[in-house]
């Protein structure tokens, strides 16, 4: 029932109760109920109907209120992150980019002089920064009217950013799922969290794949989490090559917690692995 129809009858509905209540009153009941009676239960009869009926109109109306101003906020929020992300694209992230045009630059020039230590390493900053930055204006421009209901449920679990995170991507990615939630620390989800959306932003960019699998296995104790595609691949072991600076950042992060993490090639597929405690399950 919409809004203009719940005030209608909440019009309606207490002066027809009033006009039937006279007509039958007049008609029919004045031989039985005197007029002085007859008066003082009308308004008795308007009560009566007002809480029978209208009452629970009176809370669809609220009801209704309460998802209009949700809405209204939620608007708001959405308007001011798309401001937001205007600014961080106008600024840091363009500003990151001619940085990083300056260091490839510097790169050529360093070649000649054998001094790419320092290259390197400014290099790899800005672009793990470029990276979070882009990320983080996406995640800015999200609409948080999109599932309202999964979101409110599911958006701040480790399963749900990951369902997000693999339906913004074109590769076509199967996830199945079973680790709970309350199996990681809040610090713990932002750091996989952050791995995985890696993981799956190579398959996307340098795979050159068609399918992707996410597996997770395990418990709060001991848990696996399994990234396939099957891509190109690689020839020659990615850690050892100065340009591969997400796969060495996702290992870092993976050793400050205490975590494993392997890559490797199996049965024609590229695995991505993060395991606690070392073992498979």
């Amino acid at each position: 029932m919409s809004y203009k129809q719940i005030k209608w009858m909440i019009l309606l509905i207490p002066t027809l109760t009033v006009g039937l209540w006279e007509y039958v009153r007049h008609q029919f009941l004045l031989p039985y109920i005197s007029m002085d009676l007859g008066n003082w239960l009308t308004p008795v009869i308007v009560y009566v109907v007002s809480i029978t009926l209208l009452t629970r109109l009176f809370l669809m109306l609220e009801r209704i209120q309460k998802e209009l101003e949700h809405e209204r906020e939620a608007k708001a929020a959405f308007e001011s992150r798309e401001k937001m992300a205007k600014e961080l694209h106008d600024g840091i992230a363009q500003s990151l980019f001619l940085l990083s045009v300056k260091v490839g630059r510097l790169e050529e020039q360093a070649k000649q002089d054998q001094q790419l230590d320092d290259v390197y390493s400014i290099k790899k900053t800005v672009h793990e920064v470029n990276r979070y930055v882009r990320q983080a204006i996406a995640d800015l421009r999200y609409d948080p009217n999109a599932n309202y209901a999964l979101a409110m449920n599911e958006s701040v679990t480790l399963l749900g950013q990951i369902r997000r995170i693999a339906k913004d991507i074109p590769v076509r990615i199967e996830l199945d799922w079973s680790i709970p939630d309350d199996a990681f620390t809040e610090k713990e989800k932002v750091e996989l969290l952050a791995c995985i959306r890696e993981a799956l932003f190579n398959i996307q960019k340098h795979a050159s794949a068609s399918q992707g699998w996410i597996q997770g296995n395990g418990h709060k104790k001991c848990w696996n989490i399994t990234i396939r595609d099957n891509g190109k691949g690689f020839e020659m072991n990615p850690f050892e090559r100065k340009d591969r600076y997400g796969l060495k950042i996702m290992r870092e992060r993976m050793h400050e917690l205490n975590f494993n993490m392997q890559f490797r090639r199996e049965q024609q597929l590229t695995v991505v692995e993060f395991t606690k405690d070392g073992e498979m399950l």
